[in-house]
């Protein structure tokens, strides 16, 4: 059994997107889990639908979370990321805050606010 401690299983989870291994990701989560945006609209509930919606995204060549900062308090986590995607517009970046709920050692509820995408110059 995977450690059920709230940082490790976050981490395997920012592991598995860095991978672009869909399963391993989606086994972080609960199989009832809530994606939002923060303060606002659910985006997926259950792994079907957070597979439909990342599934594409994790063909992306160049997709990379960059950890910037880690919060804890008890069972959850804030992460500050900096994502390299393929917009389409081009390649470019963009900052994440990602607040996650973990209970018995499955992500419950995500929530996700978006910085601006910052496009590289050619």
């Amino acid at each position: 059994m995977h450690n059920p401690d709230p940082i490790a299983v976050v981490q395997r989870q920012l592991d598995a997107y860095n991978a672009r291994d869909l399963e391993a990701w989606l086994a972080t989560y609960a199989p009832d889990a809530e994606q939002f945006m923060l303060h606002g609209e659910r985006l997926a509930q259950g792994h079907a639908a957070m597979r439909e919606r990342m599934r594409e995204r994790f063909t992306e060549p160049d997709l990379h979370a960059q950890l910037l900062t880690r919060s804890v308090l008890g069972p959850i986590v804030v992460d500050l990321e900096r994502v390299t995607r393929n917009f389409p517009q081009g390649l470019g970046s963009i900052e994440m805050l990602c607040v996650y709920e973990v209970r018995d050692g499955l992500i419950r509820k995500a929530s996700f606010a978006f910085g601006q995408p910052l496009l590289q110059r050619a």
